[in-house]
Protein backbone atom coordinates (compact mmCIF):
# COMPACT_ATOMS: atom_id res chain seq x y z
CA UNK A 1 0.00 0.00 0.00
CA UNK A 2 1.63 3.61 -1.05
CA UNK A 3 2.63 5.96 1.87
CA UNK A 4 1.91 9.27 1.42
CA UNK A 5 3.36 12.80 3.50
CA UNK A 6 1.34 15.02 5.18
CA UNK A 7 2.59 18.46 7.07
CA UNK A 8 -0.15 19.90 9.85
CA UNK A 9 -0.03 23.48 9.01
CA UNK A 10 -0.73 24.43 12.67
CA UNK A 11 2.36 22.66 14.12
CA UNK A 12 4.13 21.79 11.59
CA UNK A 13 4.32 18.07 12.58
CA UNK A 14 5.37 15.69 9.36
CA UNK A 15 3.46 12.50 9.95
CA UNK A 16 3.11 9.20 7.02
CA UNK A 17 -0.49 7.80 5.98
CA UNK A 18 -0.71 4.36 4.46
CA UNK A 19 -3.71 4.32 2.07
CA UNK A 20 -5.08 2.85 -0.81
CA UNK A 21 -3.86 5.05 -4.63
CA UNK A 22 -7.43 5.58 -5.11
CA UNK A 23 -7.85 7.67 -1.58
CA UNK A 24 -4.58 9.48 -2.42
CA UNK A 25 -6.32 13.25 -2.21
CA UNK A 26 -8.49 12.70 0.97
CA UNK A 27 -7.52 14.89 4.01
CA UNK A 28 -5.76 13.81 6.41
CA UNK A 29 -5.69 14.79 10.20
CA UNK A 30 -2.21 15.43 11.95
CA UNK A 31 -1.32 12.93 14.65
CA UNK A 32 -2.71 16.12 17.28
CA UNK A 33 -5.59 16.22 16.15
CA UNK A 34 -5.26 19.38 13.72
CA UNK A 35 -7.51 18.93 10.11
CA UNK A 36 -5.36 22.10 8.34
CA UNK A 37 -2.96 19.86 6.63
CA UNK A 38 -1.05 19.47 3.16
CA UNK A 39 -0.02 16.53 1.26
CA UNK A 40 3.96 17.24 0.38
CA UNK A 41 5.19 16.57 -3.07
CA UNK A 42 6.90 12.67 -1.98
CA UNK A 43 10.49 12.44 -4.35
CA UNK A 44 12.13 8.74 -4.97
CA UNK A 45 15.46 8.67 -5.07
CA UNK A 46 17.40 5.46 -7.20
CA UNK A 47 21.34 4.73 -7.17
CA UNK A 48 23.36 2.19 -6.69
CA UNK A 49 26.02 0.65 -9.02
CA UNK A 50 25.85 -1.44 -12.27
CA UNK A 51 25.29 -5.74 -11.81
CA UNK A 52 28.43 -7.36 -12.62
CA UNK A 53 28.22 -7.99 -16.62
CA UNK A 54 26.37 -4.84 -17.63
CA UNK A 55 27.71 -1.61 -18.98
CA UNK A 56 27.69 1.05 -16.66
CA UNK A 57 24.64 4.42 -17.65
CA UNK A 58 25.98 6.89 -19.27
CA UNK A 59 24.43 10.56 -20.36
CA UNK A 60 23.30 10.75 -23.69
CA UNK A 61 26.08 12.54 -26.22
CA UNK A 62 25.12 16.06 -26.45
CA UNK A 63 23.36 17.59 -29.84
CA UNK A 64 25.77 18.91 -32.65
CA UNK A 65 25.72 22.60 -32.39
CA UNK A 66 23.53 24.41 -34.50
CA UNK A 67 23.87 27.68 -36.02
CA UNK A 68 20.77 29.12 -34.31
CA UNK A 69 17.68 30.76 -35.89
CA UNK A 70 14.05 29.21 -35.60
CA UNK A 71 15.07 25.51 -36.65
CA UNK A 72 18.98 25.75 -34.96
CA UNK A 73 20.83 24.39 -37.50
CA UNK A 74 20.45 25.99 -41.67
CA UNK A 75 17.58 22.97 -42.20
CA UNK A 76 14.88 25.27 -43.23
CA UNK A 77 16.86 26.81 -46.25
Amino acid sequence: MPRYDFRCRQCSTTFEVDRPMAAAGDPARCPYGHADTVKLLSTVALGGRAASGRAPMTAAPAAPAGGGGCCGGGCCG
